[in-house]
């Protein structure tokens, strides 16, 4: 729609987003109609009408088969167009229009924004399958009147209320027409029955709607005037009320066809089963939290049991094989401690490699300090862990074997993030400038328990490739190159909305 907007009509920026705002909201006009909306603009030169903007019903059956949007009309075409955007006034074509053998009643409804006319919808509607209406379809055909009049009258939509149309209830959900005092004048099937989810016992219509919720609602006190009165429908608003045994989202929507409040429009939606869904996931995520905590406390207490053990062993050898455990041991407690704050199993691992890379500094012979450039990103726990495992064993093997006592160095760690979405690659470096690779050595067949680990963990768990090879100018490069399988994110609850017979 900007695109078509600005390159075709004269439109302001302020004026598109009253058109955006507009068609955020005209699922309802839509659904209430049981009609196919177009939102014509009319062209820079005012010869013609560009259609911006196409809406389907979900209440009943299309009338155009083909996407319009985008089609250009010349004025005089289509005379109802015409006579709304210069009048200003909704305007109804006396005889249908037949399309393909499919009649077709024809409307046109102005588009006001500060009194101006920004364009025209055209209400379409299928009269292919039109019978005696039931009293659910008289209450929504009355309730599009009165919104199409509010259109016209530039006092709909509300400019302060931003609606999300995925979230919030649609028409066939449940709907409750008020009069002007907040008296039920109609209530659907669909929303009865969520009021008695809430425990209501009786039919809904006659009935004060802003006292019978406060009623239903399980507060007491101040709250329940404010909830009465927003549940009578005195201003758009949206809010949920919660009972004992059901949730109910509730959308109200003033009537002011005429610019007096003639009573509301009330859209609501058994959300319980949603609500306990979601309240299900919270647990869950709180309790894998808690689950990730407890490890890290477990891990910190082996290590410290290591570390006493090692205090009390004579053996040199000993000493640093127990010392090697506690760091391995630390470098998947910080990935668990990480876990712990999260709300999902990944973790931002530039945060974890910065704080291994400090506690494997503690052990340096010289003077060797170490820096991170470029970034990891976000991991999943199961690239994580073995990869901070990986990290500890390299960076210790360069601090312990490319640097003598007294040194001073520096061990730099590279990360590139590459590839597309769904498949990429993480190219990590670890550099020193220490004393380099003895001649001859091979690190695919080296005994070393530290390279051991790594190539296990990076070929076997990760599904990368490690190589280690003399630094350009001096010292020693170890590259890493791992897959990183990007995981879809947790599908959003089903809403789909099925209109009410």
């Amino acid at each position: 729609m900007n695109e078509l907007v600005r390159q075709h009509t004269a439109l302001s920026d302020t004026d598109l987003e009253w058109l955006h705002l507009l068609v955020s909201e005209w699922q309802l006009l839509s659904d209430l109609s049981f009609a196919d909306l177009v939102l014509w603009v009319p062209t820079r030169d005012g010869t013609r009408y560009v259609s911006v903007a196409q809406m389907r019903p979900n209440t009943g059956p299309t009338s155009y088969q083909d996407d319009m949007v985008g089609h250009l009309v010349p004025r005089g075409r289509r005379p109802l167009l015409d006579v709304a955007l210069d009048e200003g006034r909704i305007v109804r074509e006396g005889d249908p229009e037949w399309r393909e053998e499919v009649p077709v009643r024809v409307e046109s409804i102005p588009v006001r924004r500060e009194g101006r006319v920004l364009g025209v919808i055209a209400r379409n509607t299928n009269l292919l399958t039109v019978r005696t209406p039931s009293r659910l379809e008289l209450t929504y055909l009355q309730s599009a009147s009165d919104l199409a009049q509010m259109i016209a009258a530039g006092s709909f939509p509300f400019p302060d209320q931003q609606v999300d149309m995925d979230a919030s209830p649609r028409v066939g959900d449940g709907l409750i027409r008020l009069d002007a005092d907040g008296i039920v004048q109609y209530a659907s099937p669909n929303a009865l029955s969520a009021y008695h989810r809430l425990g209501l016992a009786v039919d809904l219509v006659g009935h004060h709607l802003g006292m019978t919720t406060a009623e239903l609602a399980p507060s007491r006190g101040p709250v329940d005037e404010a909830l009465s009165k927003v549940a009578s429908g005195w201003a758009p608003r949206e809010f949920e009320i919660e009972g004992d045994d059901g949730v109910i989202q509730v959308r109200a929507i003033p009537l002011k066809p005429k610019g007096t409040r003639i009573g509301s429009l009330v859209l609501l939606r058994d959300v319980t089963e949603l609500r306990r869904r979601e309240r299900e996931l919270i647990t869950k995520d709180a309790t894998i939290r808690e689950i990730h905590h407890r490890v890290k406390n477990n891990l910190q207490t082996v290590a410290a049991l290591l570390r006493l053990q090692a205090r009390r062993i004579d053996s040199d050898k000993g000493r640093e094989a127990l010392e090697e455990a506690v760091r391995r041991v630390g470098s998947i407690a910080i990935v668990h401690e990480t876990l712990s704050q999260n709300l999902d199993e990944r973790v931002e691992f530039d945060e974890i490699a910065d704080r291994v890379l400090a506690m494997v500094a503690e052990i340096s012979p010289g003077k060797v300090t170490g820096r991170r450039t470029g970034r990891f990103g976000i991991l999943d726990a199961e690239v994580a862990t073995p990869l901070s495992m990986v990290l500890t064993e390299i960076l210790q093997n360069a601090l312990e074997h490319g640097f003598r006592p007294g040194d001073l160095g520096t061990v730099e760690v590279t990360a590139v993030r590459g590839g597309t979405t769904r498949e990429s690659r993480l190219l990590i470096t670890v550099q020193d400038n220490g004393v380099g690779l003895p001649e001859g050595f091979d690190p695919q067949r080296s005994g070393n328990l530290g390279l051991q680990i790594v190539r296990t963990l990076v070929e076997g768990e990760l599904g990368g490739t490690f190589d280690m090879v003399p630094a350009p100018e001096g010292g020693t490069q170890v590259i890493l190159d791992i897959p990183v399988r990007a995981r879809s994110s947790r599908a959003a609850p089903n809403r789909a909305a099925h209109a009410e017979k």
